[in-house]
């Protein structure tokens, strides 16, 4: 949860952000620091105070800010632009699994939340309620809900959609030629936070809710499945992000599903990010919802369901997942501009916009996202814009490389280390090629990092000795400890909770950790 305190960074830690610095933009525009030490256009540091540095990568990557509604934020045009890219990504992947795209009502009867006691137990604290249908004023002349409109019957505004979804699925499906029936909604949901922070944990937020309802259990539990492969692909292949798919344990279970699965994500700090969901729900909201059929043998029979979402907070994960000290920086796939083109004006503007305007036509026909800056800021005010917000390539065309028919560009994941000048017809033939690296190194970099702060313990003292050492990242212990008594002090003296039980090991093993 976002209310534990952030953790001393290990050496470890220390080490590798010393290492990602002298590889990124040197001598940036930020605050100086202590004597001798290198300026960065973020203030304060991952290493200096992660949550606050967090914060001020969404505010100069202009992705989004808070909002006068209490827990809530306003996603910019560049924020929502990287939301949009996210959600075209995925949902041509859940569509290819056969998912169709539906809508389903903002507000939830109460009676539908109740049918399900364990269910509405995981999120009773955190509901808003509709109560009234109509304002009027008052003695003083405000406005207030009007006593004599007050609802019959309460409305939950959706924490999640099981049970309405549920409900026209019991109309929808009469044979068993009517399954599997496949949904998917993109919409927003409540829960109302009491401690916030933007992308991670916010009281309203975007998501996408997938429910699906089969014949059989085997069905279901091959989707739950199929359906975290999508998230996997997701995020290696677009977001580049290297997370481990496991199941959750049972304490950690989402209410009413008879299994969850999710994919674990390590982020700069050690701390674990749910990156996202996938639940069996067995028959336990078919029975809740009605959700029957006939089946060939001319019995009835309760449907098998599953239910799966991704949220902004997989933004969050981008975030801490690849942004440095000098801002955000976007793997190539995922970026709202892949490069920005620059045109470094010293007398009249007018040769060089064109040339600058025919590259980036050039670009984008070649298919790339191309952002060519012609406003009237200053060159080195642009080039900052262009790092903080983690444009993948930054292009800088001066009065000689236009005269040379060259471009001058630097990635931003290394910086000026690999600052490099082509010619023009040579970079629009080989930036793909430069895009596709910048997006391999970066899942290969999240990777590495991850599997380097796996750490196995074989007994609780060896789990305890590791974070009172305050160790960067999750232990990985076998799975028979978490039905040792001693394991919830321990749990609770370094808030801890246990992430998943990878696949890969069936079970034998679960990884613990601080989170999100």
């Amino acid at each position: 949860m976002t209310g534990a305190p952030h953790p001393r960074p290990s050496q470890t830690y220390r080490t590798n952000m010393a290492q990602e610095q002298k590889a990124g933009e040197a001598g940036s525009k930020g605050t100086a620091g202590k004597a001798g030490k290198q300026k960065t256009a973020i203030t304060p540091t991952r290493e200096e105070n992660f949550p606050e540095w967090y914060q001020a990568v969404v505010k100069a990557a202009d992705l989004a800010e808070n909002s006068p509604v209490r827990g809530c934020m306003v996603i910019k045009p560049y924020g929502f632009a990287l939301w949009e890219n996210i959600q075209r990504a995925l949902d041509d992947r859940i569509k290819e699994k056969g998912v169709q795209n539906a809508y389903f009502p903002l507000l939830i009867p109460l009676s539908f939340i109740g049918r399900e006691a364990e269910h509405i137990e995981g999120f009773a604290k955190e509901c808003a309620v509709v109560t009234h249908h109509r304002l009027e004023k008052n003695a003083a002349g405000a406005l207030v809900p009007a006593p004599s409109a007050e609802l019959e019957e309460p409305f939950i505004i959706r924490p999640t959609s099981e049970t309405i979804i549920g409900d026209s699925m019991s109309k929808w499906v009469q044979s068993y030629r009517d399954l599997p029936l496949k949904l998917n909604q993109w919409c927003n949901v409540m829960r109302w936070e009491m401690r916030t922070r933007m992308f991670l944990r916010t009281s309203e937020f975007l998501w996408q809710e997938g429910h699906n309802a089969f014949a059989s259990a085997e069905e279901a539990h091959a989707d739950a499945l199929e359906m975290l492969n999508v998230y996997r692909s997701l995020y290696e292949d677009i977001l580049a992000i290297g997370g481990i798919p496991g199941e959750k344990t049972p304490d950690e279970r989402f209410p009413g599903a008879a299994q969850t699965f999710t994919i674990e994500a390590m982020m700069q700090d050690g701390k674990a990010l749910q990156a996202c969901t996938s639940h069996d729900l067995g028959q336990n909201f078919a029975k809740t919802c009605n959700i029957q059929f006939q089946g060939e043998d001319g019995q009835i029979h309760l449907a098998y369901t599953t239910s799966w979402g991704l949220s902004t907070r997989s933004i969050g994960g981008l975030i801490m997942t690849h942004a440095d000290d000098d801002g955000m920086i976007m793997p190539p796939k995922i970026a709202p501009h892949q490069i920005t083109i620059i045109p470094v004006v010293k007398d009249d503007p007018t040769a060089l916009f064109a040339y600058c305007t025919a590259l980036a036509q050039d670009l984008k026909q070649a298919g790339f996202k191309v952002h060519l800056d012609t406003s009237d800021a200053r060159t080195p005010d642009k080039m900052w814009a262009s790092i903080k917000r983690g444009v993948p390539l930054r292009v800088e065309i001066g009065q000689r490389e236009m005269e040379e028919q060259q471009v001058t560009y630097t990635r931003r994941d290394l910086g000026k280390a690999s600052k490099a000048t082509l010619p023009t017809s040579e970079f629009i033939a080989t930036v793909g090629n430069i895009l596709n690296t910048m997006q391999s190194d970066l899942l290969a970099r999240s990777r590495a990092f991850t599997l380097s702060h796996i750490h196995e313990v074989n007994d609780l003292k060896g789990l305890r000795d590791l974070f009172a050492a305050d160790t960067l990242g999750f232990a990985k212990m076998p799975s028979a400890l978490l039905d040792d008594p001693g394991l919830e002090a321990i749990k609770n003296e370094f808030a801890l909770t246990p992430r998943c039980q990878p696949l890969e090991d069936e079970g034998r093993t679960v990884l613990i950790g601080k989170s999100y």
